[in-house]
């Protein structure tokens, strides 16, 4: 056979394009697929690429599309703010519009207003938008009223990496709520330079290995999530003396210092396959002659090469002084030497051309910037960004500061706890010492408060505030003292050194730092003459609770300190306390009996059983000591929310005595008036009324002859839309809600517009729920029905309009909503942290023990919402009810009336009142100045148990509540439930089978065994 000579060259220029089109394939694909090659051995970002050939293809398909300015633009991060301005939206459209950015990084504002920017810049932006943030330790550190969690330094801390990956978690989910894929976190470097005026405690420590594993954890947690983990700065900026937004510093470290300082973390890092790297405006003469963020030889070879980094390299921010006077043309030095992403000043314009102009002059090559621009569409894919985002820009707030973020951060703040030093072993404290005294330095006396409330659960203490002018007399007073706990709350504490350093020499003193940063280096000889220390780290009422716990054997610790201390405590150094058998004090001590005390546990339990409430707390304390403190049940029925001490309860009327009561008091106190003084006096729309003669006295005796209480909301309720009676005896097609025994109410009550609306506005302005607001002139309507009110004599009579009255008096008189004057003089100078009017203004749900299912005419469940109608109307503070609080914070209150006015080492009230508020009783009843008592004469008819002394006072509430204290014997009894819960009518059997009385009562049969 022949062949013709041309086909057979021509079937050779065939093969040989064939072959050459193959080979152009073949290399395609291989370089296209590197960008996977060095982070498919590991959990990177591109790991979450499930189709690689989808991802080349939408890849390609952004790439043809684009012009090369595009392409160029790809590798921008334009830095912008996250206001919603027509100025601000104007600047990052153009951004979008005339240099198509890759991504934005927000500086510091709100979450809310970030969200709404970013929806919009997505919008505009054909390919979407890299999101970048800043956030080292959370969302906190750029946006407001975010979680906050600890910085670094403390997380070093944790023994446990496990924490730092679940934070990792944690953090990558509230980024992703407001649309972020990239945090610049986490910090790399090492703390080891305490003269270092940028990193220190954004780094987690001083030790390379520990830094890099919790930099290896907390990569693989962020990632896990779904967000871009960003390691730096490199090569390090741990150990320099400047700060590189205001100057270029010099590492001035040889090759195997770096190798094994510096670099390990960052090791750590790529091994647990972070996909980004900023490299850090540094001068590294070792490694290169240019600083390390323009720098080939660092980037490409050091980085890249050495260290096997394949994923996105970052410039730190092109802006900062360390680097912006470097030259003209920094951006394309930046591309030259390796960066992939520029974090660009706020001159755009100016950065874009630039790097045209090096591609014009050659300088940069087009397959430079295609490469590049592959890499970074890649991880966008790889990130979800193939297609446009849409945040929901509803209920952020909600979705980010979840209880579980709450908790993750208490979780964290006790797992970086750290005893430093046992020296003498005297951890756990020994309850058996009398002589137990804690000191506290701090700004005010409440802010120890809960430490000092939690060490005395355990053992005995008293209390000192430490005050610069009375250091003598502190001296004094702790000279015969067995042992010391100073618990230090401020950064300055200088001026108590001496002090310290004296007592540490001639007893036991345990130290225990809350203070956040303290400058311990400055106290070093107080750390060398203590015989413990425990560094808290934060100074959160949690955090306080759990390290009294741990300093008594409650609780265990294991935390490890981060970083250098002086020349003697070492990155490392701690002491694992886990205590088989903690030391505490029981109710023997005190000459009672546990094994009796015990049997309140079947009289809760019993309740429960019962139906007379789904859960209670009962506290009882024996000469300011808890003796028996514990909590039963669940929040419903039906719920599997156990109730737990710091949980809230609305205590009804026991917010007349730990109230307004209270504050009447202190009024008294202050000889602002008398008690056969008119209520008219002060009440001044009570003056040409029938009660304008009725005493303050009288008030408080309940002998005012008004009413025991009044409907108010009848006036709220539109009754010619109604059309039918609001209440029946028995149930009918109109009248299917039950509120009581043979009343019946229709399932929707209207309301008068004029007073009551759907949304809150200047004239709507008192919440009664999320959907009802009312107007304030309804106030007015509410007073004219008190003095509209009958009077009928002056024998006794129970009323809560009495104390309604009160208030007023009160208000009158201090000049300020009684909430906030008690919150003045009494609950924060005491530290009670968890009592509170309108408690869901401060405090979560989650953490507010329901009182009803379904209040008929507020139609929601109430839990946080007070109970008790009228006082919803006054606005959630009325002198009868609306007070919420734990037995904690009742306990404090009432010690303090039993202390005759003292609380630690300050007074409240003066001895001679607190004797005549509580001694003074009726002529015509059981009922003292205010309080409630026993009634001797008539035991069966007695709120307390049969053996309760006259002496004893206090008060019960409709919701299930009630608080007794025993002057005579020092015996505190507190009872907290939810009995109204889900119905008051149809759970009354904490009454009828006499639950509270009977607590009493074994508490008293306790005393005398």
């Amino acid at each position: 056979m022949t062949y013709n000579r041309d086909i057979i060259k021509r079937i050779k220029r065939l093969a040989s394009v064939c072959l050459c089109l193959l080979a152009s394939l073949c290399v395609y694909l291989l370089a296209s697929s590197t960008l996977y090659a060095a982070h498919q051995v590991k959990d990177g970002i591109l790991s979450h690429i499930t189709d690689t050939v989808a991802c080349r293809q939408w890849v390609d398909s952004q790439l043809k599309q684009m012009t090369l300015k595009q392409r160029v633009g790809q590798l921008f991060i334009h830095t912008v703010e996250p206001s919603v301005l027509q100025r601000n939206k104007d600047q990052i459209q153009s951004a979008i519009k005339d240099y198509g950015i890759g991504g934005l990084l927000f500086s510091s504002g709100q979450a809310e207003k970030q969200v709404q920017i970013t929806n919009l810049a997505q919008k505009w932006s054909r390919i979407p938008l890299m999101i970048t943030f800043d956030g080292e330790w959370g969302l906190s550190m750029r946006l407001k009223d975010m979680p906050v969690f600890p910085k670094n330094r403390v997380l070093g801390c944790i023994s446990n990496d496990s924490l730092i990956y679940k934070y990792g978690r944690e953090t990558a989910r509230e980024l992703k709520e407001i649309g972020v894929q990239v945090n610049f976190a986490p910090v790399t470097d090492i703390d080891n330079n305490p003269e270092n005026p940028v990193i220190n405690v954004r780094s987690f420590g001083s030790n390379p290995q520990e830094v890099g594993r919790k930099v290896a954890a907390y990569v693989k947690g962020l990632q896990d999530g779904g967000v871009m983990a960003v390691c730096k700065h490199f090569p390090g900026h741990g150990d320099t003396n400047v700060d590189s937004h205001k100057a270029l510093p010099t590492l001035k470290f040889n090759k195997e210092r770096l190798d094994s300082i510096e670099l390990p973390p960052f090791r750590k890092g790529i091994e647990a396959g972070v996909a980004g790297v900023m490299v850090g405006h540094l001068h590294v003469p070792e490694l290169s002659d240019h600083p390390a963020s323009v720098s080939q030889s660092i980037i490409s070879n050091t980085l890249c090469q050495e260290l096997q980094f394949g994923g996105l390299v970052f410039t730190d921010a092109l802006e900062m002084k360390g680097i912006a006077s470097h030259s003209e043309s920094v951006c394309a030095d930046a591309l030259l030497a390796g960066n992939d992403v520029l974090l660009v000043p706020r001159n755009l314009k100016k950065a874009m051309a630039s790097v045209m102009q090096a591609i014009k002059d050659k300088r940069i090559s087009e397959k430079l910037i295609e490469d590049k621009c592959r890499k970074v569409l890649t991880y966008k894919y790889a990130l979800g960004l193939s297609t446009t985002p849409i945040i929901n820009e509803t209920g952020i707030a909600e979705r980010i500061c979840t209880p579980e973020a709450a908790l993750l951060s208490e979780e964290l703040d006790r797992a970086a706890v750290t005893v430093l030093k046992d020296s003498a072993e005297m951890l756990p404290l020994n309850a058996t010492l009398s002589g137990n005294v804690l000191l506290s330095i701090s700004p005010s006396l409440s802010q120890a408060y809960p430490f000092y409330h939690q060490l005395k659960e355990s053992i005995p203490v008293s209390w000192i505030h430490a005050n610069p002018d009375s250091i003598n007399w502190i001296r004094e007073r702790l000279r015969p003292v067995q042992q010391v706990i100073i618990s230090i709350h401020q950064k300055d504490y200088s001026q108590y050194l001496p002090l310290i350093n004296e007592l540490a020499k001639d007893k036991p003193v345990a130290i225990v730092h809350f203070a956040i940063q303290a400058p311990l280096t400055k106290a070093e000889s107080v750390l060398n003459n203590a015989s413990a220390i425990v560094l808290a780290h934060a100074d959160t009422e949690p955090l306080q609770r759990y390290v009294a716990d741990v300093m008594t054997g409650k609780d265990k610790v294991d935390g490890r300190l981060s970083v250098d201390i002086g020349g003697r405590w070492k990155s490392g150094t701690g002491i694992t306390i886990d205590p088989d058998h903690p030391y505490s004090y029981t109710p023997e001590d005190f000459g009672m009996s546990s094994k009796t005390l015990s049997q309140i546990d079947d009289i809760a339990k019993e309740g429960i059983q019962a139906k007379a409430y789904p859960g209670c707390h009962i506290l009882i304390l024996k000469e300011g000591y808890p003796i028996y403190n514990k909590c039963f049940g669940t929040f419903t029925y039906s719920s599997q929310r156990e109730i737990k001490e710091n949980d809230m309860f609305d205590l009804a009327s026991v917010s007349k005595v730990a109230g307004t009561l209270l504050a009447v008091m202190k009024l008294y106190d202050e000889g602002r008036f008398g008690l056969t003084d008119k209520i008219s006096k002060y009440v001044t729309w009570l003056k040409n009324t029938d009660k304008k003669n009725i005493t303050i006295e009288e008030l408080l005796f309940h002998e005012s002859g008004l009413p025991a209480y009044i409907n108010f909301y009848e006036d709220a309720i539109d009754k010619k839309v109604l059309r039918v009676d609001l209440i029946k005896k028995k149930r009918d097609a109109a009248h299917r809600i039950k509120i009581d025994e043979n009343q019946f109410v229709p399932v929707i009550i209207p309301l008068k517009k004029e007073f009551v609306s759907s949304h809150q506005d200047a004239k709507y302005s008192i919440r009664l729920t999320d959907s009802l607001y009312l107007n304030p002139a309804f106030h007015q309507v509410m007073r004219q029905k008190v003095i509209q009110a009958p009077v009928k004599g002056h024998s006794y009579r129970y009323s809560c309009v009495n104390f309604m009255l009160l208030k007023e008096m009160v208000e009158s008189l201090s000049g300020k909503n009684m909430d906030a004057y008690l919150d003045s003089v009494f609950y924060k100078p005491m530290g009670l942290t968890h009592t509170a009017y309108n408690p869901t203004k401060r405090f979560n749900k989650s953490d507010i023990v329901p009182t009803s299912a379904r209040d008929y005419i507020r139609r929601i469940t109430l839990q946080g919402e007070v109970n008790d109608e009228a006082a919803a109307l006054w606005g959630g503070v009325s002198g009868n009810a609306g007070l919420f609080s734990t037995a904690h914070d009742l306990s404090t209150l009432f010690q303090m009336l039993l202390d005759k006015g003292m609380c630690g080492d300050r007074r409240y009230l003066s001895r001679a009142t607190c004797e005549l508020f509580l001694n003074m009783k009726s002529k015509n009843s059981r009922r003292g100045l205010g309080f409630d008592k026993p009634d001797t004469n008539r035991p069966d008819a007695s709120p307390c148990a049969p053996e309760a002394p006259a002496s004893v006072f206090g008060h019960t509430g409709f919701t299930g509540t009630a608080v007794w204290a025993d002057p005579d014997n020092d015996l505190l009894y507190i009872f907290l439930s939810n009995r109204t819960y889900p119905t008051a009518f149809d759970h009354k059997n904490l009454l009828k089978n006499n639950i509270r009385p009977r607590i009493q009562q074994v508490m008293y049969r306790a005393l005398n065994q």
